[in-house]
């Protein structure tokens, strides 16, 4: 069993990310998840939490029946970081190292590979910020999937959305593999 951080931001993909917490742990990894604030607003901890039968971190703060902080404990259990949906902001902070919430401290923490499936309105995917953000975590060795293109929950059509959960998942485990 592997053990995958399952990083959700503010986006109205994340109720895809529940669909994709539970076919995780069907193929039988172990699956924590990690919320930002924003994500909160889309999609609720409890949700994730039944689907993992794992707690939800979602406060850097939010440390467990240990010494140790949470953030770090889980950063270093981690087989794969995957973060879906990434917004812009998300990709942002990661590039730069910030630093400012769980998930981003969990991901300045981790030696586990990364794996970002993207989702956010076309214009800002393809803004020249978020391009280079992207090419700077690329260079890093982050694995990009998507975003796909059709119609968007902003109601414009193009680059932004969501990759399918069921091909997430499969790269999740192809990556997962790599590392035997």
């Amino acid at each position: 069993m592997k053990t995958i951080l399952l990083g959700v931001s503010g986006s109205i993909a994340a109720y895809k990310a529940a669909d994709l917490t539970s076919q995780l742990v069907k193929r039988g990894h172990v699956v924590h998840v990690v919320l930002t604030d924003n994500a909160t607003q889309f999609i609720g901890a409890m949700t994730f939490q039944t689907l993992s039968r794992n707690p939800v971190t979602t406060a850097v703060f939010d440390e467990r029946d240990s010494w140790r902080p949470t953030h770090i404990d889980l950063a270093d259990r981690a087989d794969l970081f995957l973060v879906a949906p990434a917004t812009a902001n998300i990709i942002a902070k990661l590039a730069l190292g910030l630093a400012d919430d769980a998930l981003t401290s969990i991901a300045l923490a981790t030696a586990a590979p990364l794996l970002i499936a993207p989702a956010m309105n076309g214009k800002m995917w393809l803004h020249d910020a978020t391009q280079k953000n992207v090419a700077t975590l690329k260079a890093r060795g982050a694995e990009f999937l998507g975003p796909e293109d059709g119609m968007l929950a902003c109601g414009y059509e193009g680059a932004g959305r969501l990759w399918n959960v069921e091909k997430i998942a499969a790269k999740a485990d192809e990556i997962l593999l790599r590392k035997l």
